[in-house]
Order: structure tokens, then C-alpha cells, then sequence
């Protein structure tokens, strides 16, 4: 089977912007799946497309993270109609949380929502992001929280997401999973990435009983804070998103097709 799924390319039919836009976003698709964060189909990611429109690109619903190509992607407008023809439809729950953000914040150009075990676990732990590893300090003072709602079919739900998320760029929601936002593929994904690794060696951590962790001394906890300010993600990115990008061309190539 092609590596597209039968998707044609539309790489003619969309500015370079676009094509770049719908390039690093299979690249992250791809990504997730690699690193084992997708949940099959149920999960979703998405890209603001350059231009005045508004516009966004998201996963096709029905195609697993490793099947995703630059091409298969589909665009819609913030009210979730589709935009440029495509033989796909999109997942509702993932438009009414990516539709919420993309409208709300000019800077939050990617957005990543996963539902792995560890940030699942993490989430539905009252007292939610711990202190206890260095990826936890660095996740910790740009992480918000959402309540559960149920399944986000709800429209009504945008307008409290975007109000808990505020200005920033981690959210753990409650009973439910993980998100990110940035202002590029790469800072987005540095991002969940270090929210994922800090609840994988939360759960890691707490087997051995809450009464057996170490909490990071409070001094430690404000001088990561000092060194990791808003950004430190997109600064990371630099350096990090050209790699994943070599490893994907190794061992996953197509997403750019």
C-alpha cells in the first residue's frame, strides 16, 4: 500500500507557506507515533495555515499517525466546514478543541492533544504535576488545567478551555490527557514532550508510594523556573526539531509527500 494512503498531492495547489505548514505538522503526526503517544485514530493535531483566514490543518479521521502525509491532511474554518476537497472528514472532539485555541490565541500556531497512559494517569491524580523530576520543574510553571466535561462534542466547551488555558503553553485536562500549544511545529512538540516525560516518571516514581518521593527543595523549583521563562520551548526547538527531522527521513520517511 502507498505510503499516502491513495492521497494525491496538492503541493501544486497550495502556496509554500501552506506546503510547509502541512509538512511539519505530518512530521509531527509522525512524531507522536514514533514515540508512542497516539491513541490509534482518537487523538488529534493540528497547524494554523499562514494567511488571514484562519484556517487550520488536522488529521484525517480514520488514518492512524503513521499514515499521515503533508497531502492527506485536511483544512477547515473555525465553524468546521471543510475548505479544500478532500475525501476525509475530521473528528469532532478534536474540532471543538483545536477550534477553541486556534481562535483565541495568535501565537498558538500548533496544537497537540494525546491521551498517552502516563499523562492520562497523571491527570486523573488530584494533585496533578509533581515536583519530582527535572522534567517536571521544566513542564511545571507552564502547565494549566481543565476540568472534565465528557467527551469535548460540546461547543459550549471552547469557551472554558481557552479561559483555563490562559496564556499558557501545557494543559493537563483532567481525567482525559495532555495538550500543547507554540508557535511552531517544533516548539509545540518540545513542549508535549517534556509534559509526557515528566507524567511517565511521575507514575515511574509514585509505584514506590507517595510517602518514598523526593520533592525538588523549593530553591531548585525557582531557579529552573528562572531558567526556563516563556519560550524556552521554541529556543529548544532550534536545535531539536532539525534532528527529529533527520530521524524521520531515516526510519519514517513519506510524511512530506
Amino acid at each position: 500500500m502507498a505510503d499516502d494512503v491513495g492521497a494525491q498531492s496538492v503541493k501544486g495547489r497550495v502556496s509554500a507557506e501552506e506546503w510547509q505548514a502541512r509538512v511539519d505538522l505530518a512530521a509531527v503526526y509522525r512524531l507522536v507515533a514514533h514515540y508512542g503517544w497516539d491513541d490509534m485514530i482518537f487523538t488529534h493535531i493540528s497547524m494554523r495555515v499562514p494567511g488571514p483566514e484562519h484556517h487550520f490543518l488536522i488529521n484525517p479521521y480514520g488514518l492512524l499517525f503513521e499514515e499521515i502525509t503533508a497531502s492527506s491532511l485536511v483544512k477547515v474554518n473555525l465553524e468546521g466546514e471543510i475548505v479544500m476537497p478532500s475525501p476525509h472528514f475530521i473528528n469532532p472532539a478534536g474540532f471543538t478543541i483545536h477550534s477553541a485555541i486556534h481562535a483565541a490565541r495568535e501565537d498558538a500556531l500548533c496544537v497537540i492533544h494525546v491521551h498517552t497512559d502516563q499523562g492520562a494517569a497523571v491527570s486523573s491524580q488530584k494533585e496533578g504535576l509533581l515536583p519530582l523530576s527535572q522534567h517536571a520543574q521544566i513542564a511545571r510553571p507552564h502547565v494549566a488545567y481543565h476540568d472534565y466535561e465528557g467527551i469535548a462534542l460540546n461547543l459550549d466547551e471552547r469557551e472554558r478551555l481557552v479561559r483555563d488555558l490562559g496564556a499558557k503553553h501545557l494543559m493537563i485536562l483532567r481525567n482525559h490527557g495532555t495538550l500543547a500549544v507554540g508557535a511552531s511545529a517544533g516548539e509545540a512538540f518540545l513542549g508535549i514532550y517534556y509534559l509526557e516525560r515528566a507524567c511517565a516518571q511521575q507514575v515511574m516514581a509514585l509505584s514506590g508510594g507517595r510517602e518514598n518521593v523526593l520533592f525538588a527543595p523549593d530553591a531548585a523549583q525557582e531557579a529552573v523556573r528562572s531558567q526556563t521563562p516563556a519560550g524556552a520551548f521554541g529556543g529548544m526547538a532550534k536545535l531539536a526539531w532539525p534532528t527529529l527531522l533527520r530521524m524521520l527521513d531515516r526510519h519514517h520517511p513519506g510524511y512530506d509527500s
